[in-house]
């Protein structure tokens, strides 16, 4: 193995095996922390224990109940487009492929055409990625299932 050997633990050189706290390592901009974070109690030398900030006492609050409708329009819509697919896939298992494959086929093209149209903050779970980045992906799974049900020819 040479000279180096198994590469030994070396402190001190911001190495994983390094002994100081992860996070007082980083400053702000990304340069070497401690001097640059006056007061952070991760860099203080001494080993007096941090004074404890006064309680305030809980205040008795009423507990809401959870929500159980959603906070959006594209809550809705992903929660149908839920619907549409899980109903495609029972009539894909129970019946015809085919026709199940092109139900959910139209759920996507209906998720792809409520991303479309709702505005960033309504368009809750149906936005993931970039508004076009979500459509085109919904909408080339909903041609490819599309193409899969017609390009298999008929068993008989």
């Amino acid at each position: 193995m040479g000279r180096r050997g198994l590469g030994l633990p070396e402190p001190r050189r911001s190495r994983p095996d390094d002994a100081r706290h992860a996070a007082g390592q980083r400053g702000v901009h990304g340069g070497e922390g401690g001097a640059h974070r006056e007061g952070s109690a991760l860099n203080d030398e001494s080993t007096d224990p941090p004074e404890a900030e006064p309680v305030d006492e809980p205040v008795d609050e009423p507990v809401d109940e959870p929500r159980r409708y959603p906070s959006t329009i594209g809550g809705a819509g992903y929660i149908a487009v839920l619907v549409v697919v899980g109903i495609g896939l029972v009539v894909a298992s129970a019946s015809d492929w085919r026709v199940g494959l092109r139900i959910m086929s139209g759920g996507l093209v209906g998720a792809a055409g409520l991303r479309l149209l709702l505005p960033e903050k309504d368009a809750g779970m149906l936005a993931v990625r970039h508004r076009f980045l979500d459509i085109a992906i919904l909408v080339s799974v909903a041609v490819g299932l599309v193409l899969l049900a017609a390009s298999i020819p008929e068993q008989s």
